[in-house]
């Protein structure tokens, strides 16, 4: 299974984070609306994210609910048939809730940073350090500090779990 290294933490002043993460970028990819409907699950979570009504992706991950760098593990399906698999694993586990969210991504290095303006919460910054063969994941977790020193995300920002489980607590 892949593995990253992530964060997450809430954003005050998110033009300025904005700023911020487009001079480190290395490439600024785009800005992207993203609905994530999730299902009840055993362990771990369960995701449909969808791009278009022919574009999504299933992903399976699990991480620890804790406030620092954290390892996540993910797997994702890719799927030209969205509403269908939605249907379909909604009838067999039921949905948990849907996030809806506007995501302006970047990256730096090995690291994906996410700006996320999410519906009903407001505005995250999230970094994925997508970590190589054979990269420790203590290597992970310095790089991704090491960005948040440089993104001036402060610790006290940092959210544990994830934006379902925000929304379901607000």
């Amino acid at each position: 299974m892949p593995t990253n290294i992530e964060i997450k933490a809430r954003v005050e002043d998110f033009e300025a984070m904005k700023a911020r993460a487009e001079s480190l970028g290395d490439k600024i990819l785009e800005v992207i609306p993203q609905e994530d409907t999730f299902f009840n699950t055993e362990k771990g979570r369960l995701k449909l994210r969808v791009f278009a009504p022919d574009r999504g992706q299933l992903i399976y991950y699990e991480r620890p609910d804790s406030g620092g760098p954290k390892r996540s593990d993910y797997y994702l399906t890719e799927t030209s048939n969205p509403d269908n698999l939605k249907t379909t694993l909604s009838m067999a586990l039921g949905i948990r809730a849907v996030v809806k969210k506007t995501r302006h991504l970047y990256i730096s290095g090995q690291t994906r940073i996410h700006l996320d303006d999410v519906e009903g919460l407001g505005h995250f910054m999230e970094l994925e350090v997508v970590l190589t063969p054979g990269q420790s994941e203590a290597e992970g977790q310095a790089i991704a500090e090491e960005m948040m020193h440089t993104l001036g995300i402060r610790k006290e920002t940092l959210i544990e779990g994830a934006y379902v489980d925000l929304l379901e607590s607000h």
